[in-house]
């Protein structure tokens, strides 16, 4: 699933692409993708409504638009939005297409059939449901190492359970929550209220350290709506991954071969030695 990284390069691109575009007309073609929009309702909505911005919160893509209402959309496990020419046949699990004045359509398309879609009120942005439980962004000056640290103290779960929580820490998924605790050496079992003051705060650091330098370096994703034959998923920040998805391989450390363990029904890789 995409992570706070991949997202944002998503979002930068969906900016670059299709802000200012008024959308004609909107398709919903998969009624599960936006439960509470009917097909109907979804096109009513969307007609005629110009794209302000497209921006990130946590992991959901928000398209802000000029008829004060906002799209959100959350890609899950494999969304990809694609910008099409009209006369391109419409690639395989199409779920919504938007279409804009220049006869180019934006196509939502979803193999998988997780991704999701809502439209709000701007103005009650925050108060639905997907939004107003988020915890704070890792840039914004709420997140906080005091925050961190506090946060800890209050759950029951393990570490990495925890990291996994986006109404304590938004944007993390398996394999950033990995990378940062490998930086940190701080061992993914262990209860996350037993961390440390001082090893909470290495791993607060370290958190958005992985994060920005994801972003950085271009994050897992090879963002382009306008490939359409191009893989949307692959290539970039995955060659400096330290833990994530090197089981068996040595650790950049202490050259002891790195672990996987499941939690929570997800993979957690770690080094044994570097993490105890």
């Amino acid at each position: 699933m995409p992570e706070l990284p991949e997202v944002q390069l998503v979002v930068k691109s969906l900016d670059k692409f299709v802000k200012g575009r008024r959308i004609l007309i909107a398709e919903l073609l998969r009624e599960r993708l936006a439960p509470e929009n009917p097909p109907e309702d979804f096109a009513k909505k969307l007609e005629n409504a110009a794209i302000n911005s497209v921006y990130r919160r946590g992991k959901h893509i928000l398209f802000d638009l000029d008829n004060n209402q906002t799209l959100i959309a959350h890609l899950r496990m494999s969304g990809r939005f694609m910008l099409l020419p009209i006369e391109r046949e419409l690639p395989k699990f199409t779920h919504a297409i938007f279409y804009f004045e220049d006869e180019a359509r934006l196509v939502f398309q979803d193999q998988r059939h997780f991704g999701f879609m809502k439209i709000v009120e701007t103005a009650d942005l925050n108060k639905a449901k997907e939004i107003k439980k988020l915890a704070p962004e890792p840039f914004s000056a709420d997140f906080t190492s005091k925050y961190f640290r506090q946060v800890l103290k209050t759950s029951k779960r393990s570490l990495k359970e925890f990291l996994l929580d986006q109404t304590k820490v938004c944007g993390l998924g398996n394999i950033y929550a990995s990378e940062a605790m490998f930086l940190a050496r701080v061992n993914p079992q262990i209860p996350a209220a037993q961390l440390s003051a001082r090893k909470a705060n290495v791993l607060f650091e370290k958190i958005r350290e992985v994060l920005a330098e994801s972003i950085a370096h271009g994050s897992t994703l090879n963002v382009n709506p306008e490939n359409i034959d191009g893989s949307y998923y692959g290539g970039g920040y995955s060659i400096g991954w330290r833990v994530y998805n090197k089981e068996n391989e040595p650790c950049g450390n202490c050259e002891t071969a790195i672990a996987r363990l499941k939690q929570g029904g997800r993979s957690s890789y770690f080094c044994p030695k570097c993490q105890k």
